[in-house]
């Protein structure tokens, strides 16, 4: 909500299935790329909206793409930040590619997986994260989410001990990869093969120039594909919407959709 003028927006928050309040919690039974589109528009339908400015940050901005693409004349404009399109190229560079900026971090992500497993981190991670045992997916999803936000940012700081553990680190680790090892459930590119209906919705894109978790090139690929859009690039800023200057963007991005129904 803080990034929206209250005066002004309707600000509708949706918790995608298994997380935040959405039950069951960290399940992933039906739960697929298109049942989350799917879920998007019903409750855009149940709530009597006819059209909507649709935001999301990082795998956000990913559904936010695909919900746009087939569900265009619903979208009134496109807020993304982080962009993420979801090809087995992105998913092996959250994987393996970090550790060329973030060695340390990613160590000792891979040194929670025995060496004769860590040829493979995705199935390995995968295997733990869905094992019943609290024992089990329990210290997974500690190791999952405390590699992810230590390169979420552009200056280390530690994790407090929310972002490492609980049941908000098991859903985002588990439903995370549950998603991996499916592609997300997209054909490789989709997105971009699609693009050009994108392009025909006022999109602006708020990127950190140092986001190690969605690189930029992610956004200038798109950004090649739909010309139009707007790009803002946060030079002092990771992946991170907590950021300074992502916020700041952000915001500026809302405010001028609300006073002029475009992005400056």
């Amino acid at each position: 909500r803080r990034f929206f003028d209250p005066a002004h927006y309707r600000i509708i928050l949706l918790d995608q299935r298994g997380a935040g309040r959405s039950r069951p919690y960290a399940d992933i039974t039906d739960n697929t790329t298109d049942h989350l589109v799917n879920d998007v528009e019903t409750l855009r339908q149940h709530l009597g909206i006819e059209q909507w400015l649709v935001f999301g940050g990082s795998w956000g901005a990913t559904l936010s793409l695909v919900y746009a693409v087939r569900h265009p004349d619903r979208c009134t404009g496109l807020i993304l930040r982080g962009v993420f399109l979801g090809r087995r190229k992105e998913l092996d560079w959250f994987l393996g590619g970090i550790r060329n900026v973030y060695p340390e971090a990613w160590t000792t992500f891979a040194e929670f997986i025995p060496s004769s497993e860590r040829d493979d981190l995705e199935t390995a991670y995968y295997r733990r994260l869905i094992d019943p045992d609290p024992a089990v997916h329990g210290p997974a999803s500690i190791a999952w989410n405390h590699y992810e936000t230590q390169c979420s940012t552009l200056r280390h700081r530690p994790s407090g001990p929310a972002a490492q553990s609980g049941p908000a680190a098991l859903a985002l680790a588990r439903i995370e990869a549950h998603y991996f090892v499916n592609n997300v459930f997209l054909t490789e590119n989709e997105i971009l093969e699609n693009a050009v209906v994108i392009g025909e919705i006022p999109t602006t894109i708020i990127q950190g120039r140092y986001d190690m978790i969605c690189p930029i090139v992610t956004a200038m690929e798109l950004m090649e594909a739909c010309p139009d859009l707007k790009l803002n690039i946060v030079d002092d800023a990771g992946h991170s919407a907590m950021e300074p200057g992502i916020r700041h963007g952000l915001v500026q991005a809302t405010d001028a959709f609300r006073d002029t129904g475009r992005f400056k």
